[in-house]
C-alpha cells in the first residue's frame, strides 16, 4: 500500500489534536519553523499541512501573526454573517472537465470483448459485485470511507436513490433540507409524501438555530459546494451536524456531489467517515458523464439489514454493461487519473 505523504500525516495529526481540544478555539498554533524543527520535517511540508488545515476550516492564517485555531466544538456555533451568498450558475459539464472519450470508448470495447454475453444477464439487486468492490477500494483510497461491497447500492442517479432512502427510513419522518438546495431534492421527497423542513444556510452551512429547532429526524446535506449557493460546510459545522445526529433516532444523508474536484491537496473529508449513522450518496454525472445516470449509496452497517428488509427486493436500475465499464475505469486507474488531472488544472486556474 502506498505510504501517505508526510504533509498529509502531519495534517491528520494536527486535525485530531485540534478537534480533541489540545489547542483551543482562537489559540495561536506553533510556527511552521517550530513544527519543522520539533518533528524533523521541512518547512514546505509543514506549510502544506497548514494549507489543508486552513482550507478545511480547522485553522486560519493571519498576516504577519501566524496560524490560529478556527475550529470550535461548542454547540450552537455559526459563522458571523458575511457577504451575501451568491448562487452558482446552472450549467452542463464544462468541456475541459469531460472524461476523455477515447478512454471511455476503448474501455467499452474491451468490456464488450471480455464479458460478451454475460452482459445480457440481469444484475444483482444492489448492483454488480465488480462495481461495488471497485467502489469499496476506491472510497478507502481516496475518500477515507471504509465500507464493504455489501454496504454499497448502485442506482440510476441521485434522484432514484433519494427515493430509496425514504422507503428505507420511512415517509412518516420530517426531512430537513438546506435552503436553498438543488430543487430535485425537495421535489423527490415531497413526491414521496414526506414533510420537509427547509433549513436556511449561512456562510458555513445550515444555521445553528435552525438545526437546533428543527423537528426533522433525517438531515439531507450537501456539505461541498451546495447548489445553488456554493456554500461549503466548515469543519466545525460538519461536527455540529454529527452532534445533532447522535441525539435520538436520527440520520444524515450526505450528498457528496462533485467533491472529488475540490481544490484541496486531498479530497474533502466526508461526514460518513466521522459518524456511524450517515448515508453517503454520490454519482458519476460530473466525474464521467451525465448520460450514464449511475449513482451509488453507501449504507452504514446498522442500516444494511433494514435496507434488505424494506427495499432489497427492487431490481437494479443500471445495466450491467455500464456497471462493468465503470468498474474497469476505476480498477485500471483511468478514473482517478482523470480526477487528479482536473484537480491540478483547477488549482492552477484557482477555480
Amino acid at each position: 500500500m502506498k505510504t501517505k505523504p508526510k504533509y498529509l500525516k502531519l495534517y491528520e495529526h494536527m486535525r485530531e489534536e485540534i478537534t480533541g481540544g489540545t489547542w483551543a478555539y482562537g489559540e495561536r498554533l506553533p510556527s511552521r519553523r517550530q513544527i519543522a524543527r520539533d518533528r524533523g520535517l521541512s518547512v514546505v511540508t509543514v506549510e502544506h499541512a497548514y494549507e489543508l488545515l486552513c482550507q478545511e476550516g480547522y485553522a486560519e492564517a493571519k498576516a504577519k501573526s501566524g496560524y490560529y485555531v478556527a475550529y470550535q466544538a461548542e454547540e450552537g456555533f455559526s459563522a458571523a454573517p458575511g457577504a451575501p451568498i451568491l448562487p452558482l450558475p446552472q450549467a452542463s459539464m464544462p468541456a475541459e472537465n469531460a472524461f476523455p472519450f477515447s478512454v471511455l470508448a476503448r474501455t467499452m470495447r474491451r468490456v464488450l470483448t471480455e464479458y460478451g454475453e454475460t452482459l445480457l444477464q440481469k444484475a444483482p439487486n444492489a448492483g454488480c459485485e465488480a462495481l461495488r468492490s471497485a467502489l469499496s477500494r476506491y472510497l478507502a483510497r481516496n475518500r477515507g470511507i471504509r465500507a464493504e461491497a455489501g454496504q454499497i447500492v448502485i442506482g440510476s442517479g441521485a434522484e432514484y436513490l433519494y427515493g430509496l432512502v425514504v422507503e428505507m427510513l420511512g415517509a412518516d419522518r420530517v426531512y430537513g433540507i438546506e435552503r436553498p438546495s438543488y430543487h430535485k431534492i425537495e421535489q423527490v421527497y415531497r413526491a414521496r409524501g414526506v414533510l420537509c423542513d427547509l433549513l436556511p444556510l449561512a456562510q458555513d452551512g445550515i444555521k445553528s438555530d435552525a438545526l437546533r429547532d428543527t423537528a426533522a429526524s433525517v438531515l439531507h446535506i450537501t456539505p461541498y459546494r451546495s447548489f445553488p449557493s456554493g456554500v461549503t460546510a466548515s469543519a466545525s459545522k460538519r461536527r455540529e451536524y454529527i452532534r445533532w445526529a447522535v441525539q435520538g433516532d436520527r440520520y444524515i444523508v450526505e450528498d457528496d456531489f462533485e467533491s472529488e474536484f475540490s481544490l484541496l491537496r486531498k479530497p474533502e473529508e466526508t461526514v460518513f467517515a466521522r459518524a456511524d449513522n450517515v448515508i453517503y450518496l454520490n454519482t458519476f454525472s460530473r466525474t464521467v458523464s451525465p448520460s450514464l445516470r449511475v449513482g451509488y449509496m453507501v449504507l452504514p452497517p446498522r442500516l444494511v439489514p433494514l435496507f434488505a428488509q424494506r427495499v432489497g427486493f427492487y431490481s437494479c436500475t443500471v445495466p450491467a454493461f455500464e456497471q462493468y465499464v465503470l468498474a474497469s475505469l476505476i480498477e485500471n486507474g483511468d478514473f482517478e487519473r482523470h480526477i487528479n488531472r482536473i484537480r491540478r488544472q483547477r488549482r492552477r486556474e484557482g477555480k
